[in-house]
């Protein structure tokens, strides 16, 4: 636990620093510290790398870390959670703002500012009208094949670095097929550089897991590339970063029209949420505190805001620098704040340290950080246990693969969503038999040794009764009557059913005219109290009898002279 429960009031749920400053403890102050500044390490050569990646100078990454950290302190919920540049962010922006930008640097660099503005006017609006509801229509298996798509294309895109080659293409199979292309310009120094510092950081993950690695790996290889003169030999470098604090003042405005600019950010704050959520959840249920994923928004918005003002690029909670910043201690949000003044300091005094480092180290950095995207277990897992989940993430990475990041997520949730109707389309529909000795019904076609019921066709929809399966259900039922022509009485189960609308009261109707031509009876049992009311409503009293709508189906039974 963090610590006591805070009392809550509807002021400090949305101003959390209020509650856990309340009752911060002097002890928690040097966990924090710790903590900030080992985020600190981590995030510099990270930051650094994801700029490179989304085709902006450096030093926009650090400002990324630093800014979005105070924005997040302030109204975010979760205590742990880092914010930051992420590996997929990054490359939606380079994806996005690239084609957008004309070529312009400076136009590009405003562009992916005003980017960042735009996610926080969108996380606000999802706020206020309580939209992390419409998140979580993106299923896991969706999100498992996004990020095996995103994490295979990231890493197309950073190999070139590796190897010292152009590389060139604007989805995976064309870069894939410009690189194959290359293969015989590999620069070997470069690839040695960039595959040493890859195994360095894989061994260090391994086996000093939370250590800040990478920023020693970074300090090495400047040292080396800076002795040996590597810049001298054709290396690619950093070269000088500007040193300074980040400038604030309002993005450019007026750059792109609103149907320009909103797809970028819709994809982003869809991104970032579930990316956050996901991460902060796990770490409310580790520390025992509440997570109020409404809230998100706020905190996510205020992080892009911040961002936003001092030239940075979007930024979202992700899982690598959150867990970093809880295995170093941290406890509260301050940690976020320590990390920012850590991150202050060095743009202060010491980028010109940072002018020798190689761009190959930057790309080894972000092929250690993404290579888990790729999540073959999860995959393999779905194929067996369920096909519908796994081809749901087989569109999902494809469509990554095929459209990039930005429009391979908007079409990865319009899937997921397409997906969950597909399925609700089509419900499980039990016919109902006895179990022996008793008077408890099952599914016929799932248990073996049920009794059939005479002249009775018992069926119970597992699913609520909506437009999108009510003529399914018809169908089957009048299927499965057609093939039993001395069914004399026809019950319908609402027991597993705890919604209806109005096409599935209508879908009754239709069953009991349907039934009445060829003199079947037609009886409802098991109703729940909303459906009772909108039977009532829509004239099912007038046709059933509604006395036995609460009923079970063996007492109903029990009362039929077809028993």
């Amino acid at each position: 636990m963090n610590g006591p429960s805070e009392p809550r009031t509807d002021w400090m749920r949305f101003f959390p620093p209020s509650g856990w400053l309340a009752v911060y403890r002097s002890e928690w102050l040097a966990s924090d510290a710790v903590a900030g500044v080992t985020l600190a390490a981590y995030a510099i050569p990270v930051s650094l790398a994801y700029a490179a990646l989304a085709g902006l100078p450096p030093q926009v990454g650090v400002y990324g870390y630093m800014l979005g950290g105070i924005g997040y302190a302030l109204l975010g919920s979760p205590r742990q959670l880092a914010i930051g540049p992420t590996s997929a962010i990054s490359l939606m922006i380079a994806g996005t703002v690239g084609a957008l930008a004309a070529g312009d640097a400076m136009r590009y660099a405003q562009i992916a500012s005003l980017a960042a503005f735009a996610v926080a006017v969108l996380c606000f609006i999802a706020w206020l009208f309580k939209l992390s509801v419409l998140v979580r229509l993106v299923s896991d298996s969706i999100l498992v094949g996004f990020k095996a798509g995103a994490g295979l294309t990231i890493i197309m895109s950073q190999l070139p670095s590796l190897l010292g080659v152009s590389g060139g293409g604007h989805n995976f199979f064309d870069r894939a097929i410009k690189l194959a292309g290359q293969l015989g310009d590999i620069n070997l120094l470069i690839l040695a550089i960039g595959a040493a510092a890859l195994l360095l950081l894989l061994l260090g993950e391994r086996l000093l897991p939370g250590k800040p690695v990478s920023i020693t790996i970074v300090a090495a290889s400047i040292a080396v590339a800076t002795l040996l003169g590597l810049p001298a030999l054709g290396v690619p470098v950093t070269g000088k970063i500007p040193e300074g604090l980040p400038s604030l003042a309002l993005p450019t405005f007026g750059l792109l029209e609103f149907d320009d600019l909103f797809p970028l950010a819709a994809g982003v704050v869809l991104l970032a949420y579930i990316e956050g959520v996901s991460a902060a959840r796990s770490f409310a249920a580790k520390h025992g505190y509440a997570l109020d994923v409404r809230q998100e928004f706020l905190g996510l918005g205020a992080a892009n805001l911040a961002v936003a003002f001092g030239h940075g690029y979007p930024v979202a909670g992700g899982l690598s620098q959150s867990a970093v910043n809880d295995s170093a201690g941290a406890r509260t949000p301050l940690a976020l704040v320590i990390c920012a003044v850590t991150l202050g300091l060095c743009l202060l005094f010491f980028t010109g340290l940072l002018t020798n480092l190689p761009k190959a180290v930057l790309a080894a950095i972000v092929l250690a950080a993404v290579y888990r995207l790729v999540d073959l277990r999860a995959l393999l897992r779905m194929w067996r246990v369920s096909k519908f989940d796994f081809y749901a993430a087989t569109i999902a990475l494809v469509s990554v693969l095929l459209l990039g990041i930005l429009q391979g997520v908007l079409l990865a949730s319009i899937a997921s969503i397409v997906l969950l109707l597909a399925r609700a389309s089509q419900p499980n529909i039990a016919f109902l038999g006895r179990l022996p000795g008793s008077g408890r019904y099952s599914d016929s076609a799932r248990h073996e040794g049920v009794e059939p019921l005479i002249g009775v066709m018992a069926f119970r929809p597992e699913a609520s009764l909506l437009y999108i399966n009510a003529e399914t259900i018809l169908e089957t039922v009048l299927a499965a009557l057609r093939r039993s022509p001395d069914i004399r009485l026809v019950a319908c189960d609402l027991s597993a059913s705890p919604y209806i609308d109005l096409a599935g009261a209508r879908m009754l109707h239709d069953l009991y005219d349907e039934l009445a031509t060829r003199r079947v009876a037609f009886c409802i049992v098991g109703a729940h109290a909303q459906l009772r009311d909108l039977l009532r409503a829509e004239g099912l009293a007038e046709k059933t009898d509604s006395g036995q709508w609460l009923r079970s189906l063996d007492s109903v039974l029990g009362d039929s002279p077809m028993r």
